[in-house]
């Protein structure tokens, strides 16, 4: 039997460099998936058990929406799998505008709040469920000139914590993982002249969270697990 057999599973940010390799990851271990960006088809994933839902994932009506819909099509979610994710920096804190500070707090904790709010009453009236998100190793080792980036990861490993702590009494498990820079072709073209030997596989990022959404993974709540590769 495959780990995740007969398990629902929403994907944000399924189009993206990571989210692909998740995505994949998924539906290889024989979960249903719905995959959700802001430009993805149905085209994008052609395994049966793939469902594309477009839509930004920026308000709270937003995510209720499509936790409705999942719900009214499935009748249950089993696991939150919030990859969706953004980057802008280069800038001290004293020089960061307020434009990129918003874009990093909506794309990297904002929207995760919206969508874990938005499914937990469905998971805990079903009586469990998975709460997985990728931050970042600058969550918790931030550097200079990622200051409002840093702080929106930081963010979201607090909120995945909170609840993880909220929801014990559900049999709902919530955790962040944290990698390092990853060989996605976002980070390549970012740095081309980079030693991409260094960086972390995304494919190995995609089966963390496959095996932390699995039953066996169901004691694992209320961590933020890293996933530093060479670069330890």
């Amino acid at each position: 039997m495959q780990p995740l057999e007969g398990k629902l599973a929403i994907v944000t940010g399924a189009k993206g460099g990571l989210g692909s390799f998740v995505t994949e990851a998924f539906l290889a271990a024989g979960a249903r998936v719905v995959g959700v960006s802001r430009s993805i088809r149905q085209g994008d994933f052609t395994h049966p058990q793939f469902l594309a839902l477009p839509m930004e994932l920026l308000s709270g009506d937003a995510a209720r929406r499509l936790a409705a819909e999942v719900t009214t099509r499935y009748g249950r979610i089993d696991a939150l799998v919030h990859v969706m994710g953004g980057f802008a920096g280069g800038q001290s804190v004293a020089e960061t505008d307020d434009d990129t500070l918003e874009q990093m707090l909506d794309l990297n904790y904002r929207a995760a709040f919206y969508a874990a709010r938005a499914v937990l009453p469905q998971m805990r009236m079903q009586g469990g469920g998975r709460i997985l998100a990728v931050a970042s190793r600058q969550a918790v080792d931030p550097g200079a000139m990622v200051g409002a980036y840093s702080a929106s990861k930081a963010a979201l490993v607090a909120l995945i914590r909170t609840i993880a702590l909220e929801n014990k009494d559900r049999g709902i498990s919530a955790n962040t993982v944290l990698p390092g820079t990853m060989d996605t072709p976002g980070n390549r073209a970012g740095d081309p002249h980079a030693d991409r030997s260094k960086w972390v596989d995304p494919a190995q990022v995609a089966a963390l969270l496959v095996h932390l959404a699995s039953d066996g993974a169901a004691n694992i709540t209320g961590a933020a697990i890293p996933i530093y590769g060479p670069q330890v």
